[in-house]
């Protein structure tokens, strides 16, 4: 029997393509579905992401077929049409993307087929299914870059051999993707690289239209992407490495090293680039010194996330800030292979600490999981209480925060609690951004 998740931390296969596409500039959605879908995934993002916003033409804005009862019994393709051709009259776009919900997929409609009507319009208009019951927002994702890779990028025999993709930071789901994406550009172009990340501050659809003559694809994730990744190879033969998303100077050495050899840079340039890096990193870090030891805030540590946040978080707390990770729920859905892949991330902490990992998406789980490790007190004479303890998570773990009295980070997605501008976790900056934010949490009462 399936189980039902309690508070999901993701929206639909829908949401992740919609939420994708925000963060395309001149990229127009149009979602072929019921009337309430469109509402409905704004809402999620909009307060999910930290606040997310509408953008151009997004938001309550987004262009819609709102298929009804005539429209289910009867076929909605010429309702899909009808939007279609109203949306290239009204909306100013560079490229026009349909997005299909669960109904017009169950009933049969040919999305693809009336699309294909559009070939001849002065922009580019392409059909990308995306019905709900294929997956959540990660697979919407993944959907998505599919339907680029088939339909928008344009192939090249010729690759730059200093071009790169970044992929698997996904818009949205992770609210802090545009920071960290601008922080991963940074890092890698120290290298003597171009990157194309698609959704960062000042690329365009050019970015996008010529990723095929790239030399190599960047998955910053250890599963998000990486099934674009695959495709983006049988299509246009770019290969592609798979790194673990990196927060702070452990994790940012560890990515430009695998960087560099993947590309074969001179390894003395990739060790300069380090060792100028982690200079400005410890040289912020020591500020918070004193604090830390004086008012001993080392902690426990509850972390709560997906695959890509929960092993970055956990490596970073331990290896980093010296923090114990008593807990780790991550909240994919992930089959047994993603689950070892990412289970293994969890393996080879420097600091040699094991916490016990759970895989679970249900939010109430999280409260279960932290009685199995650490034991209610039974009235017993000597009881460790397992404190001081921070929660790392999403605003759904505010409700056992306050029940057990522990402070909660806020970092993972749902953000409701949280406005989220350029904010960025990722690489050397990143951890210092995410350092900052975790002693202020601590020292805020003062």
């Amino acid at each position: 029997m399936s189980k039902f998740i309690d508070r999901p931390r993701y929206t639909c296969a829908l949401g992740g393509a919609v939420g994708t596409l925000h963060a395309l500039h001149r990229a127009i959605t149009i979602i072929h579905g019921s009337a309430g879908c469109g509402g409905n995934i704004n809402a999620a993002l909009n307060a999910g992401a930290g606040y997310l916003g509408g953008g151009y033409c997004g938001g309550s804005a987004l262009p819609s077929s709102n298929v009804v009862e005539r429209d289910v019994v009867f076929g909605g393709e010429a309702r899909l049409r009808e939007q279609i051709q109203s949306t290239l009259e009204i909306v100013d776009g560079d490229l026009y993307v349909v997005v299909t919900g669960c109904m017009v997929d169950m009933i049969g409609d040919d999305t693809v087929a009336v699309v294909s009507e559009f070939k001849n319009a002065e922009k580019p208009v392409i059909a990308v299914p995306t019905p709900s019951f294929k997956g959540n927002a990660f697979v919407g994702y993944e959907l998505l870059f599919k339907g680029f890779i088939d339909h928008y990028i344009q192939r090249s025999e010729e690759k730059d051999p200093l071009t790169v993709n970044i992929l698997g930071i996904v818009p949205a789901q992770d609210a802090f993707w545009k920071g960290n994406l601008r922080e991963i550009k940074r890092l890698v172009e120290k290298l003597g690289l171009t990157v194309n990340t698609f959704f960062g501050e000042g690329e365009t659809l050019d970015n996008l239209k010529n990723a095929g003559r790239a030399a190599l694809n960047i998955i910053v994730s250890n599963n998000f992407g990486v099934e674009s990744a695959r495709h983006f190879e049988d299509v246009h033969g770019i290969p592609y490495i798979v790194t673990p998303f990196p927060i702070g100077a452990v994790a940012g050495e560890t990515f430009l090293k695998t960087v560099g050899n993947a590309l074969a840079i001179d390894p003395a340039h990739t060790a300069a680039v380090i060792d100028e890096e982690k200079k400005i990193y410890y040289n912020y870090l020591e500020r918070i010194s004193d604090i830390y030891n004086d008012a001993d805030l080392q902690r426990y540590a509850i972390v709560v996330g997906d695959s890509s946040y929960a092993p970055a978080l956990t490596r970073f707390l331990s290896d980093e800030l010296g923090w114990i990770p008593e807990l780790v729920v991550v909240t994919d859905l992930l089959d047994e292979d993603q689950q070892k892949t990412v289970g293994a991330q969890f393996a080879n902490l420097d600091s040699s600490l094991k916490p016990p990992v759970y895989f679970d998406s249900d939010t109430s789980s999280v409260k279960k999981y932290l009685r199995e490790v650490w034991p209610r007190n039974r009235n017993n004479r000597y009881y460790d209480s397992m404190g001081p303890t921070v929660i790392i998570g999403s605003s759904h773990e505010r409700d056992m925060a306050q029940e057990f009295g522990f402070p909660l980070v806020p970092v993972t997605f749902p953000l409701t609690g949280r406005c989220v501008m350029n904010r960025a976790y990722a690489g050397f900056t990143g951890g210092l951004s995410l350092t900052e934010d975790i002693i202020t949490y601590l020292v805020m009462g003062r």
